[in-house]
């Protein structure tokens, strides 16, 4: 069986880990023959591309299949990909990501692809942008999905939003959770001479954050609470992880609020380094508005840290009140803070929800298990 992926860019981040994941662990399937085809990855967030370094000719980069709205680019990758894809004749095309996803199903039927599958990773429309942009990604999204033949959501909250945007049919839809390597997590600690190395002193409540430094991550909820957080308990220090286009302008508030002894920004890590990190956080918080269901919280749970994250898209589904953690509504900044300097000053609740969390990872989240559930999905559609 012949599988093509397509994503938008291999950037850092969730979606693009899960799909490197997922073609590299397909490829150990047998009968299997799994290739990507990707956009260029460009700017501060890093690139994946590296992880295709020993496997030649798996990745295609396509200089045309760019993010933004780019009428002749966006022409052009259309026609490459169904050039592609009648050259290749694959059984299944896979897509993953907003341009990518429309652009490559398009594509796919266009040249009589007999399987057409697209991964929901995050909601491409919805309150977090305009209308006119939420009109046009919907009505964009509702054409591609008469040419798709199965969904792949990370959430279930993901099937919900799509099915009430009048987004295929329910029994088209398939929650599979994003896994990733669990055991570097599950072995990370809290190495103190790396604390040190990062300024955090060993008595320190680190609360961690894993985000691109951009709009809808959150981070400027982080920064109104902090003062007072400082206030109750001096030895909170905030580590964000990740860098992008607004790390200046947060940096420039923490200076600001005068708490820049309070932030640590690592700047652009690779994903290898992130269970080592986590390892240093006592509490980690997600307070993003636009998400799937983030792979920094199942790994902070599979350290064994409570996570504290806003009530958006599928948090619920691994943040689980008073089990695994604390699920506010979003913007709620007074409930943020009581729930943090209820963690700081309660190391017991922390091991307890952490413990916890730690148990429904390794159920639900090893890469092995995604994988399979990917398999079977493949060979179930398969025709």
């Amino acid at each position: 069986m012949r599988v093509i992926h397509v994503i938008t860019r291999l950037i850092v981040g969730g979606a693009q880990e899960n799909t490197v994941a997922s073609v590299l662990g397909l490829r150990q399937k047998p009968g299997l023959e799994v290739s990507l085809i990707s956009g260029p990855a460009a700017g501060p967030e890093g690139s994946l591309e590296p992880h295709f370094a020993q496997h030649p000719g798996v990745l295609t980069l396509l200089p045309s299949l760019v993010r933004p709205v780019h009428p002749w680019n966006d022409l052009r990758a259309f026609l490459r990909l169904t050039k592609i894809f009648r050259a290749r004749r694959p059984d299944i095309v896979h897509t993953h990501s907003g341009k990518a996803g429309i652009l490559g199903r398009l594509a796919a039927a266009r040249a009589r692809v007999s399987v057409i599958m697209h991964t929901i990773h995050g909601p491409s429309f919805g309150h977090f942008q305009g209308r006119l942009a939420n009109a046009v990604f919907t009505a964009a999204e509702r054409r591609a999905a008469a040419v798709t033949t199965h969904f792949v959501v990370v959430a279930e909250a993901m099937k919900s939003q799509y099915l009430a945007a009048g987004v295929g049919r329910s029994d088209q839809y398939t929650r599979i959770f994003s896994g990733f390597a669990l055991p570097p997590f599950l072995a990370a600690t809290n190495d103190l001479q790396l604390r040190a190395r990062l300024g955090l002193a060993p008595d320190d409540i680190v609360v961690g954050k894993i985000a691109r430094l951009f709009a809808l991550k959150g981070h400027d909820d982080l920064f109104a609470a902090a003062p007072a957080l400082v206030r109750s308990c001096p030895r909170m220090k905030f580590l964000l992880v990740g860098d992008g286009p607004w790390r200046a302008r947060f940096e420039n508030q923490a200076r600001a609020l005068g708490l820049e002894k309070h932030f640590v920004f690592t700047g652009l890590v690779t994903p290898e380094a992130v269970p080592s990190l986590i390892g240093l956080m006592d509490i980690v918080v997600h307070l993003s508005l636009r998400e799937g269901l983030a792979r920094a919280l199942p790994q902070a749970l599979a350290v064994g840290r409570p996570i504290v994250a806003y009530d958006c898209d599928g948090a619920k589904e691994i943040c689980f009140p008073d089990e695994t953690g604390f699920l506010l509504r979003p913007g709620d900044l007074s409930a943020l803070s009581q729930r943090l300097l209820a963690l700081a000053g309660d190391p017991a609740l922390r091991l307890q929800l952490g413990q916890r969390g730690r148990e429904f990872v390794q159920q639900h989240f090893a890469l092995d298990h995604m994988v399979d559930e990917l398999h079977q999905l493949y060979l179930k559609m398969s025709p």
